[in-house]
């Protein structure tokens, strides 16, 4: 039997999204007061099912001022994004909890949109894995059923946001951590083209720049709604403009339809039959849906592995550095350390890699001049139950069943294109399912244009009272 929790109820939030809230704060109709502790009394009803928060600020942290677009609106920031007065313990239990000093640049630039934070939510550790469980500890629950992953990393943000108790909130995507839990819990998100807003302090650091900032949303205007306020704060000279989006275009565009994932697997039946669907909608839209094969080499998929392996070799070397020096390795998890052995068993196969890598973008870019979006699934199957991704599986296991489950979404994040995840219905046991519009580099503004196509000719299945019938 299904086991579904949601937080809806007749108070101060409704079912509204994050551009509607804020429109009733700024004609007086509620307060962000209000709002926030609508938001708080939610959380308090749900979240000791789902086990999706990591910290609670002590107070509502507000707005400095009221002229952010999204002035009022509750919201959550994930745990690897520094924000002043709360830890940032990046979901692993080797990092002790101590409060960051400060905000670090995209908290800054995510803080500007004007949202009242109320904490941080969970995350698998360090984000390395696609499910937001842990190999000590309660998972974090899907929404739609208390039984399967909500998926990684990005995972509470996805299970707050799904099930009703903050409209938006915060996530990254180093390898499909925002589209792999929009996924598996009927949201939207939009992993931006790299460098299109700031990074924080780790991602900086990398010699492949893999990780891009974004939220999780229900609708897509809210999506389009964040970027172009994120780019009133700081906008990336070198990139097109998204600017304000509000609707689909009238154009009509040449669109790939990519279904053999990069490692060779076929997506299950019902993935392929959301994809088909999805397809069907857009040819019937104008546009022209044309087969293609993957628009990177088959190699992707270990050079990826490797690089993979070596940021998690590097999370415990430098863990003490960048920490504290009360970090502990010996508390990491059994897939975060099995990444960092493979690093080391392929040592020397790493110069050969990250050229690969680097070079990724090239291939992908002389393909994508053929079209002007690319649709394929987010997964190659439908989201798992519990357990069956858990970090603490023997690693052998556990990576084939990862990389097996994750086969779409990294080639965005090596190739720094953009991508959008939006739901596409409902499995037969009840279970959202998401497809994926990816794009040139800076084409962001066309995905969004199809998602608002998509949204307003399939609308996206929510968890709501009426739908539950509870």
């Amino acid at each position: 039997m299904t086991d579904r929790v949601h937080a809806f109820t007749d108070d101060a939030l409704g079912e509204y999204d994050a551009v509607a809230l804020a429109a009733l704060v700024r004609a007086g109709e509620v307060s962000p007061e209000e709002l926030a502790r609508a938001a708080l009394a939610r959380a308090d009803a749900v979240n000791p099912r789902l086990n999706a928060i990591a910290y609670r600020c002590p107070q509502p942290r507000p707005a400095v001022a009221g002229d952010g677009v999204w002035f009022g609106v509750p919201a959550f920031v994930k745990d690897n994004a520094d924000m002043a007065g709360l830890p940032s313990c990046h979901g692993s239990a080797a990092i002790t909890a101590r409060p960051a000093g400060k905000d670090d640049r995209f908290t800054a630039q995510l803080l500007s949109t004007g949202v009242t934070v109320l904490g941080k939510t969970t995350m698998p550790e360090f984000g390395f894995t696609s499910t937001t469980e842990f190999e000590r500890g309660e998972p974090t629950r899907n929404p739609w059923d208390t039984g399967y992953t909500v998926g990684g990393s990005s995972g509470g943000s996805a299970a707050l946001v799904a099930a009703g108790v903050v409209p938006v909130a915060h996530g990254n995507d180093g390898g499909g951590s925002l589209r792999i839990p929009a996924a598996c819990a009927g949201l939207v998100s939009l992993k931006p083209s790299r460098f299109r807003h700031l990074d924080n302090a780790q991602a900086r650091q990398l010699p492949i720049k893999l990780v891009s900032e974004g939220v999780l949303s229900r609708s897509v205007r809210d999506q389009a709604a964040y970027h172009a306020a994120a780019e009133m704060y700081w906008r990336n000279p070198k990139l097109p403009p998204i600017g304000t989006v509000e609707g689909p275009a009238s154009r009509k565009l040449r669109i790939g339809l990519l279904t053999t994932a990069c490692n060779g697997l076929e997506p299950d039946a019902e993935t392929l039959a959301a994809v088909t669907a999805t397809a069907g909608i857009l040819e019937n839209a104008g546009h022209t849906i044309e087969p293609m094969p993957s628009p990177v080499s088959a190699e992707l998929v270990a050079d990826f592995l490797q690089y993979w392996g070596f940021l998690a070799q590097m999370s415990g070397v430098t863990g003490k550095l960048s920490h504290g020096r009360s970090f502990d390795p010996a508390r990491l998890e059994t897939f975060t350390k099995g990444l960092a052995a493979t690093f080391r068993r392929r040592l020397f196969a790493t110069p050969g890699a990250l050229y690969r890598l680097n070079r990724a973008r090239a291939d992908y870019d002389a393909v994508l001049t053929r079209y002007d979006a690319v649709l394929s699934p987010v997964l190659t199957h439908t989201t798992p139950e519990i357990g069956y991704l858990n970090p603490g599986v023997p690693f052998a296991e556990s990576i084939e069943r990862v990389t097996n489950f994750v086969g779409y979404t990294p080639i965005n994040n090596v190739t720094g294109s953009p991508s959008l995840a939006i739901p596409a219905g409902l499995t037969a046991a009840g279970l959202p399912v998401g497809v994926m519009l990816s794009g040139p580099y800076g084409g962001e503004r066309t995905l969004l244009e199809l998602g608002f196509l998509l949204e307003a000719q399939a609308p996206f299945p929510r968890i709501t009272a009426a739908a539950t019938g509870s």
